[in-house]
């Protein structure tokens, strides 16, 4: 078995070789076979028709049976062919001595003519008495009894067979030769395509990734090897920026969060320090201090709160789905931050357009889950409060729309996402938070959405950090539901925070 293995060609070329000279040579000498199978019984045709053309004299039974047959050799002799030999069985049926014809040799014939088993006319072979040869006999009966054999030597029809079975070899082993050297060539020339994609492939593996397969005719299969492997190419290639942007975003990720908790744990260790060293301290400082203490202890909790709710929501999409009011999420929502900010002109109103009427408000529903959706309006607002001036207006638009680069869901120039776009033309319920404040310049709008990411604003009275973590919460809990957050801005123009969720319930609202 081991040494089988061993014989056995590993090489793509050698197989196809040995296969087309394989099947080359024994075609070749499938068809030598079969005219030498012709050739020799046509041979044998042409010495049973003289065999059964040829009767022996009438007088040379009379002779044979008068025992005259060696008197009268040289007479029967000049009529007999000088190939033929002919024999006789006497009426006691054993074979006599006497026999016609000058042929070295003879047929091995049985001593009486009960052992004989020959037919009248109907020719057959038998071996020589003596040698490898062979002989073609006829059986004849004459009078008073006698049986004569009438034979043919078979030398030339194995003579010619011979000689065309040594040509037929000959020509086989030519063609072997011819198609291993030719079909060598051949092979080689047909599969440097094949070895073009191989080099390729090597090189790629020995780092050169941006390097594709030229071969791609569909009309071959090395072509059509070639459009797999560069799809192949295309997909891995994609995979690996894909793990190359997770490990950078994950790497910036970590770091942004060992900073923001950084800060807060610095001042913590700071303050309990100052009150371990000085026991002393007075009543005010020491109580600015727990303060202090307390302030960032609860800037952290939210810090880590937040981070917990994004890997929660990553790994449960939607923790409930029921029926939600958005409008009554709203018009809390509405209610908390005028509380929070009572200096500010914040309104609820309808999502309108040019077949609405102003201040007209219904009912939006929406299937989710209320809690998170409300989150989602809570960091809307406090985003827009926290990050314009004072004098801002801020209005809460719900209604819902079919999806549209105009209404929303999908994309357009000045709208960025961190979710890709939705399907056009479906229903969806929206809740937008719109301010006229300052807006966002490009490059801040492209990162709004991202971790730890914090906009300058101009004029915008910060009361306390925040962890830069509230867009990003509020657009993972929008794609949990199907849905995306999107922002409309630009310089000067304001921001539309625009949650679209699709419906799965026919609304009671509007839509444009």
């Amino acid at each position: 078995m081991r040494i089988s293995r061993r014989l056995r060609p590993r090489s793509l070329r050698t197989r196809l070789v040995l296969i087309a000279t394989v099947l080359a040579t024994s075609a070749v000498l499938v068809c030598q076979a079969a005219g030498l199978t012709v050739m020799r019984s046509w041979l044998t045709d042409q010495i049973d028709e003289r065999l059964t053309d040829f009767r022996p004299p009438s007088p040379v039974y009379r002779d044979v049976a008068d025992g005259n047959g060696l008197d009268h050799r040289a007479r029967t002799d000049d009529v007999l062919p000088s190939d033929y030999r002919v024999f006789f069985y006497g009426a006691n049926g054993r074979l006599l001595s006497e026999s016609l014809g000058r042929s070295d040799g003879e047929p091995r014939l049985p001593h009486t003519a009960a052992a004989l088993k020959l037919w009248n006319g109907r020719p057959t072979t038998v071996p020589a008495e003596t040698g490898d040869g062979s002989w073609r006999v006829v059986a004849d009966s004459g009078s008073d009894g006698m049986r004569a054999v009438v034979a043919l030597p078979l030398d030339t029809v194995e003579g010619a067979t011979s000689k065309l079975l040594w040509f037929s070899l000959a020509i086989g082993t030519v063609v072997a030769a011819a198609v291993m050297v030719l079909g060598s060539v051949a092979v080689r020339l047909g599969l440097r395509p094949l070895n073009r994609v191989e080099d390729t492939a090597r090189r790629i593996t020995h780092g050169e990734l941006a390097l594709s397969v030229t071969e791609t005719s569909p009309d071959t299969e090395v072509g059509r090897l070639g459009i797999a492997f560069n799809t192949m190419l295309d997909q891995l290639r994609a995979a690996l920026h894909r793990k190359d942007a997770f490990e950078r975003r994950l790497r910036r990720f970590m770091a942004d969060a060992g900073h923001e908790l950084r800060t807060p744990l610095t001042s913590i260790q700071g303050f309990s320090e100052l009150l371990l060293q000085q026991p002393a301290m007075a009543p005010l400082q020491r109580n600015e201090a727990h303060e202090l203490i307390a302030r960032n202890a609860d800037r952290m909790s939210r810090l880590v709160d937040d981070l917990l709710m994004l890997a929660q929501i990553g790994d449960t999409p939607a923790i409930r789905r029921e029926l939600v009011d958005l409008l009554s999420l709203a018009a809390d929502g509405v209610t908390a931050t005028a509380l929070r900010h009572p200096d500010r002109d914040i309104r609820l109103v309808p999502l309108a357009d040019e077949d609405t009427t102003p201040g007209e408000l219904d009912v939006v529903e929406a299937l989710g889950d209320p809690h998170q959706l409300a989150q989602v309006i809570g960091n809307l607002l406090a985003n827009a409060c926290t990050h314009t001036p004072s004098d801002t207006r801020i209005e809460v638009r719900v209604g819902t729309v079919r999806t549209g680069p105009r209404a929303g869901g999908t994309d357009r120039a000045g709208r960025t996402s961190a979710a890709g776009p939705m399907t056009p033309g479906i229903p969806a319920s929206v809740i937008e938070v719109a301010d006229d404040g300052p807006g966002l310049a490009a490059d801040d709008a492209h990162q709004v959405f991202e971790r730890f990411y914090r906009a300058c604003h101009t004029g915008a009275v910060e009361a306390q950090p925040g962890s830069g973590l509230g867009l990003a919460i509020a657009s993972t809990i929008a794609e949990a539901h199907g849905g995306r957050l999107e922002l409309d801005t630009g310089t000067g123009e304001g921001c539309t925070f625009r949650l679209l969720v699709p419906e799965t319930t026919a609304p009671k609202g509007h839509t444009r």
